[in-house]
């Protein structure tokens, strides 16, 4: 298969988009899914999607990157069949669909609430419990999520609890962010985890 890396690195997908789609490394083209209906955003390219049980519906290395703010919390551990006679594993088979979609070497920018944070817990909709080892199941030559049906590598770039505000966007962190991280840090304040992560191919 062909893959246009020219193309891909022009186009950014926001998980979870809402009407507020995040594009974290400034790329000329913005892509979004949500579960609910169109936004109606200009220069937005949208599909409606219940990420949970349905593929992201789009190409393989389609993408030079991917965000999900305050969504991978939402998606499903696990869910029994139809039938009840067996699960599957949502949240294992979206890492897997985010790495189908993203070019070698793309990246996913992910920004949880995580343990042991209480804001990881306090939403009824957080079905999904975060830890700041949670990526390294889908890492490495050998991730340990392969057993659950993971088909993608990733490596992880820069991972870490970091001030929500001012992980909006990816850029170098200045001498006051970095005062304001190690202050949040002090006082027990960091609620979200950063997951940057590049896929291997």
């Amino acid at each position: 298969m062909v893959i246009n890396f020219e193309a891909a690195l022009r186009r950014h997908l926001d998980l979870g988009c809402g009407a507020s789609p995040r594009n974290v490394y400034g790329r000329p083209e913005l892509f979004g899914i949500d579960i609910r209906s169109n936004p109606l955003i200009d220069g937005l390219v949208f599909r409606q999607a219940n990420l949970s049980i349905d593929p992201i519906p789009f190409p393989d290395n389609y993408f030079g990157s991917v965000s999900a703010f305050d969504y991978l919390e939402h998606v499903p551990r696990i869910l029994a069949t139809h039938d009840g006679k067996s699960t599957t594993f949502p949240f294992v088979c979206l890492m897997s669909e985010i790495w189908r979609v993203l070019a070698p070497n793309g990246l996913l920018y992910a920004l949880t609430p995580a343990y042991p944070s209480p804001q990881a817990f306090q939403d009824p909709t957080h079905v999904n419990v975060i830890t700041a080892q949670t990526h390294e199941y889908f890492c490495g030559d050998f991730p340990v999520a392969a057993m659950y049906g993971f088909l993608g590598r990733f490596k992880a770039i820069n991972t870490g609890f970091v001030v929500h505000k001012d992980s909006r966007i990816h850029a170098e962190k200045t001498i006051r962010k970095k005062i304001r991280h190690l202050k949040y840090r002090l006082q027990g304040r960091l609620t979200h985890f950063l997951w940057e992560l590049e896929a291997i191919k």
